[in-house]
């Protein structure tokens, strides 16, 4: 069986944005960088929300670093929630530290486009959009089949 590059599936509540986040919290490891794209208020910060608390085991007041730039985050593997969106040129990136984080950390992404030539080749894609009440998302993940086979299992409609 072919093994796809990208997957899409639709969420039909924010509860279901919630639980994919939840989903992919246990399937990450030090090193994984995933890009959340999409227009504003597709998902993107609630994903890495319940993402994080997931990882972290607990609830935790997780905010969206929209001012902050990055959040980190210490569960059993440091994780980074970088936003993105108020940055102009990759240069403004590589001062946050991102770089090093990419090789040493799970990071969270959002407003990718910003990174220029910093994006991680190996970076997992998730976009999200509005559908309807709910969202459709597409994740992309060449460098990752077995997600990508797990995602399209079990997320898929």
């Amino acid at each position: 069986m072919k093994k796809p590059h990208a997957v899409t599936a639709l969420l039909p509540s924010e509860e279901d944005t919630a639980e994919l986040g939840r989903w992919l919290a246990s399937r990450l490891v030090a090193g994984d960088a995933v890009l959340l794209e999409g227009p504003i208020g597709a998902g993107k910060s609630h994903l890495a929300r319940a993402l994080i608390r997931a990882r972290l085991g607990r609830m935790e007041d997780v905010p969206s670093p929209t001012f902050t730039l990055v959040q980190t985050y210490l569960a059993d593997v440091e994780i980074w929630h970088a936003d993105l969106y108020r940055l102009s040129h990759p240069d403004e990136v590589a001062e946050l530290g991102l770089e090093d984080a990419f090789s040493q950390a799970i990071c969270l992404v959002e407003w990718p486009d910003r990174l220029g030539h910093l994006t991680p080749a190996h970076a997992v894609r998730i976009a999200l959009s509005t559908s309807g009440e709910g969202r459709a998302v597409t994740l992309t993940a060449p460098n990752h089949p077995d997600l990508l086979m797990e995602f399209s299992q079990s997320w898929q409609t």
